[in-house]
């Protein structure tokens, strides 16, 4: 019996995807559940199994390809015989049901191994890259050609450059990922279409470490989870959302709409680019709420299972390129969102306190604007608010 492989729906909005790399040859005997083809789409990575066993009799579409939702891509024959023996077999899929898609934002780090994908093979062979040089991300720590391609990128290729003659300049090219494309053109979509500007303050962090600290070992008892300071910031940012509004909003036309809702994209930088899954009613969220959320959120990223709810609706978007060690930026709006907030390293800095000068664990904030919609003076109000809560937690616990 042939069974067609089509593409499975992508989310909403999104019609298009690309073939990233395809797990099985034409000829190659396959089990239920078994990953054939991973689809690349703007915003995630799906995963295509198979839905019986049988054998890969055609692939009509090759890597890099671009496909639409429906689209024939491959046919699966559960009464072939297999004409093509697998060079590395890929493990069957624990979890997804037959006919399903599986999504994910960023492949996690796997071990050292040496399996690899027919297309990672000839990578590694144009490159001169040994087996077992490179990560496999892949299931049971397959290489995949993503995997030999940020290899590449990252200049895992020191036996070829022992052999260019001495003086040569070598240069790698290398294809832009649908996601990473998709990132490009709406960042430059969004300096193109909002008058951004970008207003900076800065926090004096040492109440809330000091919060921190002392209710730590308490709070992970309780809750099994760790405090962090990123449930203070978004505790105190849908406070400053209520207080200025216009943050919250958008341009929909002619129209402005105010959310009166506070879905907080929290931005994750992955190996295949940035990513901003969403937590949804921060207002009703206790502390613990949030970190369990933001523990849930960056695990899915990392075992690859982000979906596209999960990347979808925020209102609002906060960044913390601090976990980079970025001391100061001016972060690009998520469109069609009017704001987003920066947060940055905490270094120990000498700071006036009543006229004395004492060392503090010092950050700044930056808070980026469309200023179509919002004024100085609200930008500014709205770092105060960040400001105040963050200098004072207890206004936070007390809702004051």
């Amino acid at each position: 019996m042939k069974t067609e492989i089509t593409v499975p729906s992508l989310g909403e909005s999104v019609t298009e995807a690309t073939i990233a790399k395809w797990y099985k040859q034409a000829g190659e005997a396959v089990q239920t559940d078994e990953l054939l083809v991973e689809l690349e789409t703007e915003k995630v990575t799906l995963e295509v199994n198979a839905q019986s066993n049988g054998v890969l009799t055609e692939i009509q579409i090759n890597e890099g390809d671009t496909v639409e939702v429906g689209q024939v891509i491959a046919m699966l024959d559960s009464e072939a015989q297999a004409t093509v023996t697998s060079i590395a077999p890929s493990p069957a899929p624990s979890s997804p049901t037959p006919a399903t898609a599986t999504t994910h934002a960023s492949p996690s780090t796997g071990p050292m191994s040496g399996m690899m994908s027919p297309s990672a093979q000839k990578l590694a062979a144009e490159n001169n890259i040994a087996q077992g040089a490179v990560s496999g991300s892949g299931r049971g720590g397959r290489v995949t050609k993503n995997d030999m391609l940020n290899a590449i990128q990252q200049g895992v290729t020191a036996t070829a450059a022992a052999m260019e003659p001495s003086g040569v300049k070598s240069e790698t090219r290398v294809r832009m990922t649908r996601l990473r494309k998709t990132i490009a053109q709406r960042l430059k979509d969004s300096q193109n279409t909002a008058a951004i500007l970008t207003t900076f303050n800065e926090i004096d962090m040492s109440s809330v470490i000091v919060m921190r600290k002392k209710y730590q070992e308490e709070f992970i008892k309780k809750h099994g989870i760790k405090l962090g300071f990123m449930s203070f910031f978004v505790k105190a940012t849908v406070e400053a959302l209520k207080a200025v509004p216009a943050v919250n909003a958008e341009i929909d036309g002619d129209d402005l709409v105010y959310k009166n809702y506070y879905d907080l994209g929290v931005a994750v930088g992955t190996e295949q680019g940035l990513v901003v899954p969403v937590v949804r009613s921060c207002d009703s969220l206790s502390v613990a709420g949030i970190e369990q959320t933001i523990k849930e959120l960056g695990t899915k990223a990392r075992e690859g299972k982000l979906s596209m709810k999960d990347l979808s609706g925020g209102t609002f978007t906060i960044s913390n390129g601090g976990v980079y060690g970025s001391l100061l930026s001016t972060p690009i709006i998520n469109p069609p969102q009017s704001g987003i907030l920066g947060i940055h390293n905490t270094q120990m800095r000498p700071v006036a306190i009543d006229n004395q000068v004492e060392i503090r664990p010092m950050m700044y904030i930056a808070l980026s604007y469309d200023h179509r919609i919002i004024d100085g003076k609200e930008a500014v109000t709205f770092l105060i608010k960040v400001k105040d809560a963050i200098e004072n937690p207890e206004r936070l616990l007390f809702e004051l």
